[in-house]
């Protein structure tokens, strides 16, 4: 009594239910008896006898009921109610109070809730939409169709149908040419009902079940009535919800295209710009036009040194990650059954990892040049400044000795003063002869800049001539002026031996003074402390003959002075200065104390120099330190890396976790590398070209940071693409556990990847049949053209997994996708661009008009499109 108590309830509640139930169950019941040509205008008495119910019941469920009984008695009619019913609960329906008597009685109540069972059971309840079915499924059909439209929301089956807008909104979504859905308002719902029942009368042959007044006037519109209306309208239209099901089956295939060429435009433009950075930089890198001066050549080292702090990181990380979008794009063809991506002719993986190859071989050998060639100006410099002294101290002895050497002062001098000639005369051929090794030093020094390819070798050459012509002409002129004073020296007997020994004597000490001032001031380039403390010695050495030079000045200045007492003793009138030698005592006693200044300052140049090299050495311990810390722990972390990448531990989103937390902590260790390159830079800027105390050089380190970040990266991404295959396939993290372990198993070497032969020891292991027979070897080469489509001749673990999740997952297929376009094209073998635009939306509607093909078939019509070639490109096939 549960059933019939809640239909009284609902009728008291409010009696113009049951004048809307009547008139749409009528409407119902006749738009389904028009078939057979019979008709009923009062529900209750044309169903008394059985006859039409039974008639009814075989038209909606097309099944032929037991034979009716003709005749007039109440007997009769209860046997044919009788027969309605059993057919009706032999459908599944629990009738609950419902008996023949009553109908056949003509019970009202009775009636119309045996009407609303056969319009629930045959017109509602095999409604199924989304895992929702019946009442729920109708609603939520409903919501769906009429979510896009404005003043719109469907709550239920009575005041949210009103207004009328609804029933205009289902009509507008599938046939909007029927209805100007823009021009109805929501205050006007009479109108708005009346132009829905009316189109749907007319056109959808859905006849009017419904009055718009009644529906405007009752304060809760029935329930029962609108689902039986709003039911017409859900079969009248339920073709089109198949072809919408077919249309949301090709938006989901069009979509993973879409992305998957968006992702590969985004490698192609990435890869592109990163090749031409390369292509740019690398001649940039070979360029080795050498500089002329130091400041010009530190200028390039500068540059460099900004190419590798600013330029050079942005593009390290721009390979890492390229690397990391194509394995992600590889990962996600794999998972829609898409073929391998292949880039364009120069643009793989490993021809950028190729040219990446090639600028760093260019790189280490534009470093390597620039210390080279800042190392040769280095040696150039000390060079030309040390021709210089030398030359201009050649010059200075040599002004005035070719006017020297031609005056004829011995064609009138006495003989005493020939005699003093001839002894002036061999005290500066002496001179000469001390002087022939600076004038060969001065040549070699020239050479040497010649050599080494001096910018300003045409001036040195030019001085370096004149120089060696000049000192031709004096060997010249005192070879003439010794004839000459030896032709007169036979007339000349007298000679003073005290001015001859002085001169002797003097010569050579001078020659010494002058070479000890220029040691002094020469200047000295050193790399390291053993050679400063090398020169320190020498310095020393020098200092220690100091005492004996002066007991020679001494003796040399007491030859002066006996003579000063001879000619004072015997009154002699010394007629100007020693004849033989133009070195008076006044300069040995001036060059002497400018040798005593000159040697503290050569100590203390020294010092400064011993300074120098000790602080060069400090920062050599200091870099090298660092150095052998940091090398050590890139090795180290290197290796860890190795090991978890092929351990298990806890759950893949467990050594995600783990891995960037490794991740931050590398990262972390970045100012010890920052900290590194600033004393590497202070190495370079002291211009240190050895270190002893390591064997590191900051060359390494980068190129093994480098390694890490990318090793840490890719192994992050690996995990990553993991997770994505077990999601997509869904894989449960005892299957991944279960094929880690089989893969560990077989990598004997812990290298990573299986080899051929490996993988093959695990596919037999897993129950494959791939022994060494013919039929074996074929299908073990099968399934290696799956997961290893490069023919690297080894199989990672993600296209280990990818395999064994496509041996238990189901995917889509090109023939899914063929059968839902001929679910939209109508069953034809074509479809056309109107259809298209109808069924799919309009970016993937155009989207797949510009890559089909026009339709060739004998049934082919204008602007038909093949859907079929389309569909097993997508799946790489055939070519789109």
């Amino acid at each position: 009594m549960e059933q019939e108590n809640d239909w009284d309830r609902d009728l008291l509640l409010d009696p113009a239910w049951e004048k809307q139930q009547r008139k749409t169950f009528t409407a119902w019941c006749n738009s389904h008896l028009r078939k057979s040509g019979t008709q009923i205008e009062n529900i209750e008495e044309d169903f008394r006898d059985g006859l039409k119910l039974m008639l009814l019941l075989e038209v909606i469920a097309g099944e032929r009921l037991p034979k009716p009984e003709r005749g007039k008695m109440r007997v009769h009619k209860i046997n044919n109610v009788n027969k309605a019913l059993d057919f009706i609960a032999s459908k599944g329906v629990k009738l609950v109070s419902i008996g023949a008597e009553e109908i056949v009685d003509g019970n009202a109540k009775m009636t119309l809730g045996m009407i609303w069972t056969i319009i629930l059971r045959f017109a509602i309840q095999d409604i199924s939409v989304e895992e929702t079915s019946a009442k729920e499924g109708l609603l939520l059909w409903c919501q769906r169709k009429t979510a896009p439209y404005k003043n719109v929301n469907v709550q239920n089956f009575h005041i949210s149908w009103k207004d009328g807008l609804a029933f205009n909104a289902l009509i507008h979504r599938h046939r909007p040419e029927l209805i100007d859905y823009d021009k109805l308002r929501k205050d006007d719902p009479v109108t708005n009902l009346n132009n829905a029942f009316e189109v749907a009368e007319r056109y959808l042959d859905i006849p009017k079940m419904l009055d718009a007044e009644d529906i405007v006037g009752t304060l809760r519109p029935d329930e029962k009535a609108i689902m039986t209306y709003v039911s017409c309208f859900y079969h009248a239209f339920s073709g089109a919800q198949k072809a919408e099901t077919a249309a949301n089956r090709i938006c989901k295939v069009l979509a993973v295209n879409q992305e998957n060429e968006h992702l590969m435009e985004d490698y192609e433009k990435l890869a592109s710009d990163l090749l031409e950075w390369i292509r740019r930089t690398i001649p940039w890198l070979e360029n080795r036009a050498p500089e002329k001066t130091m400041a010009e050549m530190q200028q390039k080292l500068e540059d460099f040194r900004d190419y590798r702090r600013v330029h050079k990181p942005p593009k390290v990380q721009e390979k890492c990650q390229l690397e990391i979008n194509f394995n992600t794009l590889q990962t996600k063809l794999r998972l829609s059954n898409r073929p391998a991506f292949m880039p364009s002719e120069g643009r793989m993986v490993s021809d950028i990892n190729g040219a990446w190859h090639k600028l760093e071989g260019a790189e280490k050998g534009y470093e390597e040049w620039l210390l080279n060639e800042i190392r040769r100006l280095e040696r150039l410099d000390h060079l030309a400044e040390k021709f210089r002294q030398k030359a201009a101290i050649h010059e200075s002895w040599t002004d005035g000795k070719e006017a020297m050497l031609t005056q004829k002062d011995y064609e009138t001098a006495t003989l005493s003063e020939i005699k003093a000639l001839l002894k002036k005369h061999e005290a500066f051929e002496s001179d000469l002869a001390a002087h022939q090794d600076r004038v060969e030093q001065i040549a070699a020094i020239a050479q040497e800049l010649n050599e080494l390819d001096y910018y300003d070798s045409p001036s040195v050459n030019a001085r370096c001539q004149k120089i060696c012509e000049q000192w031709d002409a004096l060997g010249t002129l005192t070879q003439n002026r010794r004839e000459s004073l030896e032709r007169t020296e036979k007339q000349l007997e007298s000679i003073d031996e005290l001015y001859l020994e002085y001169a002797k004597r003097a010569a050579p000490f001078n020659n010494w003074m002058e070479g000890a001032m220029e040691d002094l001031q020469d200047m000295f380039i050193v790399h390291n402390i053993e050679e400063i403390q090398g020169l320190i010695t020498a310095h020393e050495q020098f200092k220690s003959t100091l005492p004996e030079a002066n007991k020679e000045r001494e003796s040399i200045q007491a030859i002066q002075a006996e003579v000063q007492k001879i000619a004072q003793y015997n009154g002699i009138k010394l007629a100007g200065n020693n004849p033989y030698t133009s070195i008076t005592p006044q300069s040995i006693d001036k060059k002497w104390e400018k040798v005593q200044q000159l040697v503290p300052q050569r100590d203390q140049a020294l010092q400064e120099e011993l300074a120098r090299q000790q602080s060069n050495d400090h920062l050599r311990r200091q870099f090298a330190n660092q150095a052998n810390m940091i090398g050590p722990w890139i090795q180290t972390k290197m290796e860890e890396i190795g090991r978890i990448s092929i351990e298990m531990n806890g759950t893949l989103e467990d050594q995600l976790t783990h891995l960037r937390q490794y991740e931050q902590r590398i990262i972390e260790y970045k100012p010890n590398i920052d900290q590194l390159e600033g004393d590497h830079q202070l190495i370079q800027e002291a211009l240190i070209f050895d270190n002893k105390y390591t064997s590191y050089t900051m060359e390494h380190l980068r190129v093994g940071w480098e390694q890490l970040l990318t090793t840490i990266a890719r192994t992050i991404n690996e995990i990553e693409n993991q997770i994505l295959t077990r999601d997509a396939k869904g894989i449960s993290q005892e299957q991944l556990h279960e094929y880690r372990t089989s893969f560990n198993h077989f990598d004997k070497d812990h290298s990573g990847v299986l080899q051929a032969e490996e993988f093959k020891a695990c596919l037999i292991s897993l129950g494959y049949d791939v022994e060494t027979d013919k039929q074996g070897e074929a299908e073990f080469a099968r399934i290696m053209g799956i997961v290893d489509p490069n023919n690297s001749g080894a199989v990672t673990f993600q296209a280990f997994i990818d395999f064994m999740s496509r041996e238990t997952t189901d995917t889509d297929t090109a023939d899914q996708v063929i059968a839902s376009f001929k679910i939209l094209a109508g069953d034809k073998n074509f479809i056309t661009a109107e259809e298209l635009r109808r069924e799919l939306p309009p970016d993937q509607a155009e989207y797949c008009i510009a890559r089909m093909a026009p339709y060739a078939g004998p049934d082919a019509v204008a602007g038909a499109l093949d859907y079929m070639s389309f569909s097993t490109a997508l799946y790489g096939e055939s070519d789109l």
